[in-house]
């Protein structure tokens, strides 16, 4: 069983025109709700054994508290330019090279790609917002099997689902 978890940056800093897109880091919110997000899914033992990154500043930064908050475990972190304004097809190509060693993978990303992702494995939804992970379970042993007809919705949660909770 291979789980994936689609993860969107935090709210991303817009109030300084001399950044470029790549360079935006997160806002007050994004730097309040990526901790808060990282915390619910520790919480919930939804946990990565690799984490996989936009190498765009706001992704890299969200990425930066679940790996803190899951300090204590041994998990792999690697950066990618296959994940900043690129298409569906390459985010599954990126993700499909993950070894199969690892069970559980979580991506951080952009919209409106990652929302298109989730769209692409059966799930209808309109907008990831900023902050929000969204999961599916693949019963395959193989990560290159993955594919729309063996994706299983797992689990979503956004910063303000209240009705999450954490320990």
């Amino acid at each position: 069983m291979k789980k994936l978890l689609i993860c969107r940056h935090g709210k991303s800093f817009w109030g300084d025109p001399n950044l470029t897109d790549h360079q935006r880091p997160l806002a007050k919110r994004g730097l309040h709700d990526a901790p808060m997000m990282a915390k619910r899914a520790h919480s919930n033992h939804i946990i990565p054994e690799k984490i996989l990154s936009s190498d765009a500043l706001r992704a890299k930064m969200t990425a930066a508290f679940y790996l803190k908050s899951f300090e204590k475990l041994d998990i792999i972190y690697e950066i990618s330019t296959n994940l900043y304004m690129t298409s569906v097809k390459e985010h599954l190509d990126e993700v499909k090279k993950t070894s199969n060693k690892i069970d559980t993978l979580f991506i951080f990303g952009h919209n409106p790609t990652l929302t298109l992702l989730i769209n692409y494995f059966g799930e209808k939804l309109e907008n990831l917002p900023t902050g929000a992970v969204f999961g599916f379970k693949f019963n395959v042993e193989n990560w290159k099997d993955i594919a729309q007809e063996n994706a299983e919705f797992w689990m979503y949660d956004y910063p303000k689902n209240l009705s999450t909770k954490t320990s």
